[in-house]
């Protein structure tokens, strides 16, 4: 793999690979404590070379390559790496495809850059999580000692939730009314999720303003639709809202 390009992003830089083509660019977002070295990032970045299409995926502040600690960053500064990738590494209309955490980001970078954003894939978009992901007694201990540490399903080490991180949560939640946006959307979301319930991804469609809103639902898929035939479905997804934004957008 080669090394990461770095965007200075003020007070440290952010890692990421952009790989140039044309347009509608797509900008992968991790789920939460993840980077860009994870399945579907590579999958999807494999696709988008062969298609000829520029694709670019990136570690926020504080994960993978970027620099930073963790336990630092915020809801809101890693929506502000977010626009720092719309602003000054991609080109033209971007499709975001947001996974779980980054489902919530993509949902608030699309109201901050309406000129920017064309489509949305979001796979277990979990918006608002710090509202319904953690119980009363969680919210309690972070709010209390700063910090809460859980196991983690899909790593070695723990997953830890700062009460910084969780505060920014609250101010930045998105299903409290109708979610402005009115381009093409498709939300991917295993019905055996056990950490957002595929539930929530019909209230998301609901809430989301734009009538070309697909939810693919997935019986047997799990959090993470990483499998061979759930990065399949990710790529037609993918398919299906560039398509979308191209025949919207027609090049001169």
């Amino acid at each position: 793999m080669t090394d990461p390009a770095f965007l200075d992003a003020g007070d440290l830089r952010l890692a990421y690979r952009l790989a140039p083509g044309s347009g509608p660019a797509l900008l992968f977002l991790p789920g939460y404590a993840s980077d860009m070295s994870g399945t579907k990032a590579l999958a999807l970045e494999q696709w988008a070379q062969a298609q000829g299409r520029e694709y670019c995926r990136f570690d926020y502040a504080g994960c993978g390559e970027s620099e930073g600690a963790f336990e630092d960053q915020t809801l809101e500064r890693w929506r502000d790496d977010v626009l720092a990738m719309i602003d000054r590494v991609v080109t033209g209309p971007v499709i975001l495809v947001g996974s779980s955490m980054g489902g919530w980001l993509m949902l608030l970078a699309a109201a901050l850059r309406p000129d920017r954003v064309a489509g949305l894939v979001g796979i277990a978009a979990a918006p608002d999580f710090t509202d319904w992901g953690f119980t009363q007694e969680q919210k309690l201990e972070m709010l209390s000692k700063g910090r809460l540490e859980e196991p983690s399903d899909y790593s070695d080490q723990p997953t830890v939730t700062t009460r910084a991180f969780w505060t920014s949560g609250e101010a930045n939640r998105v299903m409290i009314g109708p979610i402005a946006f009115d381009g093409p959307v498709v939300l991917l979301q295993g019905q055996r999720d056990p950490d957002v319930p595929w539930e929530r991804a019909l209230g998301l469609a609901e809430r989301l303003r734009s009538a070309e809103v697909q939810t693919w639902l997935v019986k047997d898929g799990d959090h993470r639709l990483s499998r061979e035939r759930d990065i399949a479905l990710l790529i037609r997804a993918v398919e299906e809202v560039t398509a979308r934004c191209s025949s919207s957008n027609p090049s001169p």
